[in-house]
């Protein structure tokens, strides 16, 4: 294991990494982004993936968990002060380890025609992470975002995902009239109006499901090329949580196909 310090908030190593944190443009641009977490690093790892380069504290170098990640990783690790750390974080709380890593290369273009998830327009990070660990755990091979969607790579998706980014293909910044015209199988979006129950639709076959902003719903534009779906809410709530909504209808087609 090699360690070296980085005492410098202005040492090129940190501006990068805080880049990575702080801005989805400078991640675009580099191609990389940062996992935070010894969980996220070893799922990632367990891929079969490469991490580019690792921080952390020179307290937290005997910790079991890191020394897991310190195993595969096989590289010089970056050595930084609490008080560094604790500036760079995005959570705050976690044991202190950072990693930089290539975002993945998706080979093909996206398939219209197995199960898919869009997300359009919704912005907070934690359920944009939420909803791609269910539909990861359901199954789903694809998720697309539109612009207006949080970043899918920034370190607050990745941790809310809890590593479901490594087993979808992921593509970001679309348009949704430029994708909805293309798909070959049913589309689902989740809305209060004019809708029928997600359980009277068959979903024994290939579909896709869009969800949309946490305030405003789908666009009409996405409601005119699918099908909208509601769940029932016998307890009279208003609405549900957009992540609970998809979870509840990923899940449907998961006990219609059992």
């Amino acid at each position: 294991m090699s360690t070296i310090f980085l005492e410098s908030k202005d040492n090129p190593k940190i501006k990068h990494l805080r880049g990575l944190i702080l801005q989805a443009s400078y991640r675009r641009k580099q191609r990389q982004t940062v996992l935070e977490g010894t969980h996220l690093c070893l799922a990632w790892l367990a891929q079969e993936h490469r991490i580019h380069s690792l921080f952390s504290t020179e307290k937290a170098l005997e910790d079991p968990e890191l020394q897991q990640v310190i195993e595969a990783y096989q590289g010089h690790i970056f050595i930084v002060s609490e008080a560094q750390y604790r500036d760079l974080s995005t959570l705050g709380t976690t044991l202190p380890c950072l990693a930089i890593i290539d975002l993945p290369q998706v080979d093909a273009g996206i398939d219209y025609t197995v199960d898919t998830l869009i997300l359009e327009n919704i912005q907070d990070p934690g359920n944009v992470g939420t909803l791609l660990r269910s539909a990861a755990a359901a199954g789903i091979q694809q998720v697309i975002a539109t612009s207006g969607t949080a970043a899918l790579w920034s370190p607050r998706v990745l941790r809310a995902g809890m590593g479901a980014h490594f087993s979808v293909r992921c593509f970001e910044n679309y348009e949704i009239d430029q994708i909805l015209p293309n798909f070959k199988i049913p589309l689902y979006a989740t809305s209060s109006h004019h809708a029928t129950s997600i359980y009277q639709q068959d979903l024994s076959a290939a579909c896709a499901w869009i969800l949309g902003n946490e305030g405003q719903g789908v666009s009409e534009s996405a409601l005119q090329h699918a099908q909208a779906v509601t769940i029932p809410q016998p307890g009279g709530q208003e609405s549900l949580n957009v992540a609970i909504a998809g979870s509840v209808c990923f899940f449907e087609m998961v006990r219609q196909r059992q």
